[in-house]
């Protein structure tokens, strides 16, 4: 999500989270499916959750209730699911160690002791794991877990009849930062424009495709088909691939303020998805077989993306790069943003260690995941079906759980009986 909120595609019909840029394919799971394929998954039977305290309604880890999960080494990860986490941990060490957890968990000199030995680890990396952290389940810990890509659409450097322009941020799109007017406003942000000596909510998606940004923003490309740029929108960041060969890389930049409407769940509800076609996949079909009909219900979705140009590799939510079938997007006032997570879920590709690096506008609570798969054919088939649910457990350096009981700075704690 490059550290900003927007939303890609919650399981099979919300429309939920994340990054951006070429990336390793993932490594978890079966040999690439054909394009536009949806994975199958195989099920698996997730661990049993910590029965404990919970704290509804709680706004930080905390707040929510915790309880002491299984030990680290009784957890079944696969040795390359463990190779690939820490080699995400190692780049989220420099900042974990220096910033501050929203979640309240954590300090900074917590993860110096397992961030020094990951630098120059070897060996068995389940070993690793098992040494330096102990797992917590917050709150309930049940876990809802969906999936994101970095996706590839046709585009090109010129118009033709049809093709959807992707637009640049526009000069006249302001950010308004309301705590600046009064304190109890604090941490809310509106966009807009100035229209005379009016401040208005800026053009939604349907004025926008009717040419409401004529002068306003910068015309970046071209893509082929509105759909797949509708889509790229909903993920926040992807790769445009030129008549010319070239490759546009492109990421989130801003949005338009209106508020995001998942047409996933809009569909269902009006009765439009059948049997298998509640998959981005199957969506995606759905809105290219009934155009006329498929546009005004992506017009229903207010909210509009904008791109810049991007160099280098795909960054997270910490600025730093993310790695498919390693990173998972999760909400930080839950879980420490470049913390090792376990989920034990009901499909096994979702099952296993990860590391939070990254963010989503609707990655909201203590067990809520976007599971982060890269690029290309594989990368869109898990992550277009992915919805699985089962028990989550966060990975905390050993000795910070006695030090939040001794602390007292938690709300409710429960030590599972034998």
């Amino acid at each position: 999500m490059f550290g900003r909120g927007v939303v890609a595609l919650a399981g099979a019909l919300a429309l939920s989270a994340c990054v951006g840029g070429g990336v390793e394919p993932p490594s978890r799971g079966a040999p690439p499916r054909a394009s536009g394929a949806v994975r199958q998954p195989t099920p698996s039977t997730p661990l049993p959750p910590v029965s404990g305290s919970t704290v509804t309604g709680a706004g930080t880890a905390s707040r929510a209730g915790l309880a002491r999960g299984p030990a680290v080494s009784s957890l079944p990860m696969t040795r390359d699911d463990a190779a690939a986490a820490l080699a995400a941990f190692r780049i989220s060490c420099s900042s974990l160690m220096r910033r501050a957890d929203a979640s309240g968990l954590t300090r900074g000199a917590d993860w110096q002791p397992a961030c020094g030995a990951a630098a120059g680890s070897s060996g068995d990396p389940r070993a690793f794991f098992a040494r330096y952290f102990e797992t917590v389940q917050v709150g309930d810990g049940r876990a809802f877990a969906t999936g994101y890509f970095i996706p590839e659409i046709a585009g090109s450097r010129e118009y033709r009849e049809g093709y959807a322009p992707i637009y640049a941020r526009p000069t006249d799109l302001i950010d308004v930062d309301l705590g600046l007017f009064a304190d109890n406003l604090k941490g809310r942000k509106i966009r807009g424009r100035v229209e005379g000596t009016n401040f208005v909510p800026y053009y939604d998606r349907t004025a926008i495709e009717q040419n409401a940004l004529q002068g306003r923003a910068r015309v970046l490309g071209y893509a082929v088909d509105p759909v797949e740029l509708f889509f790229l929108q909903v993920q926040g960041s992807g790769l445009v691939r030129m008549r010319d060969g070239s490759v546009l890389r492109i990421g989130y930049d801003s949005q338009n303020g209106r508020d995001y409407t998942g047409i996933g769940a809009l569909m269902k509800s009006r009765g439009l998805l059948g049997a298998g076609q509640s998959s981005m996949q199957g969506i995606v079909a759905w809105l290219h077989a009934h155009p006329e009909e498929g546009r005004a219900i992506m017009r229903k979705n207010k909210s509009f993306v904008f791109f810049r140009v991007l160099d280098g590799e795909p960054l997270g939510a910490l600025g730093l790069p993310v790695s498919g079938g390693a990173t998972v997007a999760a909400d930080p006032k839950f879980i420490p943003l470049g913390a090792p997570v376990f989920l034990s879920m009901d499909r096994t590709d979702a099952t296993g260690i990860w590391v939070a690096q990254d963010t989503g506008g609707a990655i909201k609570g203590a067990n809520r995941f976007d599971t982060f798969w890269g690029a290309g054919d594989e990368a869109r088939a898990i992550a277009g079906g992915m919805s699985a649910r089962g028990t989550a457990f966060l990975l905390l350096p050993i000795g910070t759980l006695d030090r939040l009981r001794g602390a007292g700075g938690v709300d409710a704690w429960t030590t599972p009986r034998p």
